[in-house]
């Protein structure tokens, strides 16, 4: 996926400022698509640039103008012939995995500490996706389609950090036994 498709996938419902979508970008799509606000920025000229996306100025007093995003029909057009395309599962690349590959090599409490910090991480974003779930989607067979749709991302958000959590428990309980003596 190209980041253009998570903004294509992000304006389709409504307009919005460049600002404005680096800010929640953050906080909904960037959960599993991470880019820079600068990222952003270069994306959206370019999308204009392709037809994908048309731009207003709103004048502000004291202000530069403000540009206000949208799709068009040409990029509904392609995040739509995107979406009907099959998409491959995206290979990990996880860095504490290979940490954790060759861990024989360093004491076990250096490993065992990393673990804990990556524990601690995913907790934190589980808490974020579970407190999402309690505000906002506390009767999933009741939301409009589109609302089923984001909370089945956030549901795999919450099965990604849950799996990630027990992961870690279960890899420090074998890393903090004794070794068997052979």
């Amino acid at each position: 996926m190209a980041i253009a498709h998570a903004i294509l996938a992000f304006l389709i419902d409504f307009p919005c400022s460049g600002y404005d979508l680096a800010k929640q970008f953050d906080g909904s799509v960037g959960f599993f698509w991470k880019a820079s606000h600068q990222q952003i920025y270069r994306e959206l000229a370019k999308l204009e640039d392709q037809g994908w996306l048309s731009c207003e100025a709103i004048v502000q007093e004291g202000r530069p103008d403000k540009k206000l995003y949208c799709v068009t029909d040409l990029g509904r057009k392609q995040l739509l012939e995107w979406m009907a395309q099959p998409t491959e599962p995206t290979p990990s690349k996880e860095a504490i995995l290979v940490k954790i590959f060759a861990g024989y090599l360093v004491p076990r409490h250096t490993l065992v500490k990393e673990l804990e910090r990556h524990r601690q991480a995913h907790l934190e974003k589980l808490s974020i996706y579970q407190d999402l779930e309690q505000q906002y989607f506390q009767n999933p067979e009741k939301l409009p389609i589109e609302a089923k749709f984001r909370y089945l991302t956030l549901l795999r958000g919450i099965g990604f950090e849950t799996d990630w959590v027990a992961w870690c428990d279960r890899a420090i309980q074998l890393l903090s036994q004794p070794e068997n003596e052979g």
